[in-house]
């Protein structure tokens, strides 16, 4: 599933310019513990796409979203907010209330 060029936009903007902190949190849960900033660039119906910087360069790391893949911008929002959980869970951090 390939959301419109518009949606993907919007949600990219708001986690880059709002949850920079979140996106590198995300990295270092789920395979990339010792990244030094992670961009979201991209996303789809399966996963969220970072583009993730560490002390050995670049990579991109696809996490696929936890409850399935998704089809409706709403879900979106919800798919990310579970990742966040999970990656505080995984690093042993307090999440903050959504």
């Amino acid at each position: 599933m390939t959301f419109a060029p518009e949606v993907v936009a919007a949600v990219l903007a708001h986690m880059n310019d709002d949850h920079t902190d979140d996106n590198l949190l995300i990295a270092h849960a789920f395979g990339l513990p010792e990244a030094t900033a992670a961009t979201m660039t991209g996303l789809d119906g399966e996963a969220g796409l970072w583009q993730v910087t560490g002390p050995t360069g670049d990579a991109e790391l696809r996490v696929p979203w936890p409850g399935a893949p998704i089809t409706e911008r709403a879900e979106i929002r919800r798919e990310i907010v579970v990742l966040y959980d999970q990656a505080c869970v995984r690093l042993g951090r307090e999440p903050r209330p959504h």
